[in-house]
């Protein structure tokens, strides 16, 4: 008896030396469900990362804004940033900051807008000395270049005002503004009240959100990133499987008309698997950054960012 127990105490040992290696005692992983994140709400729903790290401290802590997760990110608050804009991923890294993307989110072009109410609006080129309100150094606001540029024209010809989306959407709605950059439920919710949407990014920009670590955390933690890039995957696997089941989770946690989330579903693309026109977009993307004063330093090689 006196060595079974000692071969079990062994047994025991050895897996938590295992789970010492190859995890974190604790582990923070974003969340965040807007625009329309189906994935991280599948997971939410279904607890699948509680399954995936047995043994684990996890926490998700709701940052949405960019500039916080690569804060985080930088400061090993957190371990996984599971939604990060590009734009931010690469501002982010060429200050220094220790960024590695390894995985791909979402390309979502048709879900990020230029919404306006003027009917007298009907073109991009019809926004010149208007008034534009939009999160500035986003995906949005790299819609708003590209389409003033396919028009012959650059941010500096409209009055472009920073605002996030609900303001941005209220200042619409109040008159204060000519146009608001919106996506998501902000976009459906303020086309549904009467606004249209003058410009998509279809053609324009691809809309990319990426999933991102640090260097030192894929060293120190190789297993746990992959774990989440498996457990994400498994989750987007269950939304095909189950669609109607994911569909009613989005709807509960967005507060969004199931009416909203059918038409909004198929515009999001969540394969996450790192495509070349992904490290193009990316290439873009510090372009647009760069040539509007965004980004103070090129990053020489954006391929050196992505796992």
């Amino acid at each position: 008896m006196k060595k079974i127990v000692t071969a079990l105490l062994a047994v025991l040992i050895f897996a938590a030396g295992a789970l010492a290696a190859d995890y974190p005692a604790k582990l923070a992983i974003t969340y965040v469900k807007a625009p329309l994140n189906v994935p991280s709400i599948v997971a939410k729903y279904n607890k699948s990362f509680e399954a995936a790290y047995p043994g684990v401290a996890l926490s998700f802590p709701e940052l949405t804004e960019g500039p916080k997760q690569t804060a985080a990110l930088a400061a090993g608050e957190i371990g996984v940033a599971s939604c990060l804009g590009a734009t931010s991923a690469l501002l982010a890294a060429s200050e220094g900051l220790d960024i590695k993307i390894v995985g791909i989110y979402s390309r979502a072009p048709k879900a990020f807008m230029i919404v306006v109410k003027d009917p007298a609006i009907k073109s991009v080129r019809d926004l010149k000395g208007k008034k534009v309100a939009g999160p500035k150094g986003t995906i949005l606001h790299q819609l708003l270049a590209a389409a003033l540029e396919k028009e012959g024209m650059t941010v500096k010809d409209v009055q472009f005002i920073q605002m996030d989306l609900p303001s941005g959407a209220n200042a619409l709605a109040k008159g204060s503004v000519d146009a608001a950059l919106l996506a998501g439920p902000a976009a459906y919710n303020t086309l549904a009240s009467g606004a249209r949407m003058l410009k998509n990014g279809e053609g324009l920009v691809d809309a990319t959100i990426v999933i991102a670590t640090t260097e030192k955390f894929l060293k120190e933690y190789p297993k746990a990133v992959e774990t989440f890039m498996e457990t994400h995957k498994k989750s987007i696997e269950w939304m095909k499987k189950n669609p109607l089941a994911a569909k009613e989770m989005t709807q509960k946690e967005t507060g969004l008309p199931m009416a909203g989330v059918e038409a909004m579903y198929p515009w999001y693309d969540f394969d996450p698997q790192i495509r070349k026109a992904d490290i193009e977009e990316l290439v873009r993307t510090q372009k647009f950054m760069l040539d509007n004063g965004l980004q103070r330093k090129k990053i020489d090689d954006v391929r050196k960012l992505v796992r």
